[in-house]
């Protein structure tokens, strides 16, 4: 392993989802895609495998990452098609942990197929929007970093990534925020401050989410209430009321699912029961289980109370994603990204990752964004049918917005104050 002696930072922006279609945007910097054109993708449509590793990676992830005190949330679509992207510069042991973290042991080849199509089958509605962009910026130096034209093909085929050039000055911070703000309508504005004179890459994916109701809550369903926040705190809160037709049950929380203009994105809520500390409730929580819930819903009426409520998140994943299992890739003398690029300043490995959320739930829908930034160093209870089932948001519970094809979420998070 070559000795430490500069930063390569890769980020990845991804985040704030509302329908689905990749695009490609354009920028000032120099176009290091002439020539390297989307290739075609056959794909492979989500199957159980798939599945099931997705909702187990969300699951854990969310798991590892969120904050006691305050509310959380996170976007586990956002950071597999970031960490995806960069696997796609990965070799040896590297490589082999991050296929087993982000697809449960998929070869990364079959995950890029996966994930080629579930975000291609993503609908875009005018009134439920998702579109996922990515792009990767490299410091325009020759002498510093010479890039695989490999992994720019895979980047460009599977995740549509634009790649530019550039002299990694206050005008490219500049263009890369100029990036994000325009994929994200604005909800994420900033994902970078300044740029230090050791970083040569970045890879930003920007997903946007903003969809409305399918039934809105109107004004006469709105009315002051309590929320009791964690520490016992009681709010006063504007409440939202409504019957809704999905009842959720796990054995440990009761909740609901409410649907999106469309009908193929939901809100989902889980309100553990009052002798169930959150915290309990989430350590409980697996993939698996996850999509169970959702598949066993009872169709029936169910009134509920939600908060309307909005805020952000951060939080810096290096811990979760190492005890999650990819030790090497974050490990200066054990990172193998060789299949990404080559650096005459040492060896390429992942120093950090932080992920930024925002989400607005209010009377006519849902806006949640999420940014991920991964920066790379290089160096040395069963009840009857009839009964009317209720649900009262007014206490820390956990929330999800899904796909409801697969089921699996692109947002998950906790509200725990309002």
């Amino acid at each position: 392993m070559k000795s430490i002696k500069s930063f390569i930072a890769l980020t990845l922006a991804a985040a704030i989802i509302i329908g689905s279609a990749t695009s490609c945007s354009t920028a000032k910097a120099g176009d290091l895609m002439d020539g390297v054109k989307p290739g075609a993708v056959v794909g492979k449509a989500a199957d159980a495998a798939f599945i099931a590793s997705a909702a187990d990676f969300s699951v854990e992830l969310f798991k590892k990452t969120i904050t006691d005190s305050e509310n959380s949330l996170i976007s586990p679509l956002s950071v597999m098609l970031a960490l995806a992207m960069a696997a796609n510069g990965a070799g040896g042991e590297t490589l082999a942990q991050m296929e087993k973290l982000l697809g449960g042991g998929i070869p990364l080849g079959e995950l890029n197929e996966y994930l080629y199509s579930f975000v291609n089958n993503l609908p875009d509605m005018e009134t439920s929007r998702l579109s996922i962009a990515n792009s990767i910026w490299f410091r325009d130096s020759k002498t510093r970093l010479s890039v695989d034209p490999v992994f720019l093909q895979k980047n460009a085929d599977y995740y549509c990534a634009e790649a530019y050039a550039s002299a990694f000055d206050s005008q490219t911070v500049r263009e890369i925020n100029n990036w994000v703000s325009t994929n994200t309508d604005g909800m994420i504005n900033r994902i970078l401050d300044e740029i230090d004179s050791r970083e040569l890459m970045f890879l930003i994916n920007a997903v946007l989410f903003d969809a409305e109701w399918q039934q809105v809550y109107y004004r006469e369903r709105i009315r002051e209430g309590i929320f009791t926040d964690i520490s016992g705190v009681e709010q006063t809160v504007d409440f939202m009321h409504a019957n809704e037709g999905v009842y959720l049950d796990d054995g440990l929380a009761t909740g609901f699912m409410k649907p999106y203009t469309g009908g193929r994105y939901w809100f989902v809520a889980l309100l553990p029961d009052e002798d169930v500390p959150i915290a309990e409730y989430i350590n409980s929580l697996t993939g698996d289980g996850f999509i169970e819930t959702l598949k066993n819903a009872s169709f029936e009426t169910v009134v509920t109370t939600m908060p309307k409520f909005s805020y952000d998140y951060s939080i810096g994943m290096q811990d979760a994603l190492n005890a999650l299992g990819i030790p090497d890739a974050l490990d200066i003398a054990k990172a193998d990204f060789s299949n990404m690029a080559a650096s005459p300043d040492g060896n390429i490995y992942i120093s950090r990752v932080q992920h930024k959320t925002f989400i607005k739930v209010d009377e006519r829908g849902t806006k949640a964004g999420a940014a991920t930034m991964v920066s790379m160093a290089a160096g040395s209870s069963s009840r009857g049918p009839d009964e009317i089932k209720i649900v009262r948001l007014d206490r820390p519970f956990v929330y999800a917005i899904i796909d409801g094809a697969t089921r699996l979420p692109v947002f998950i998070g906790t509200l725990t104050s309002v």
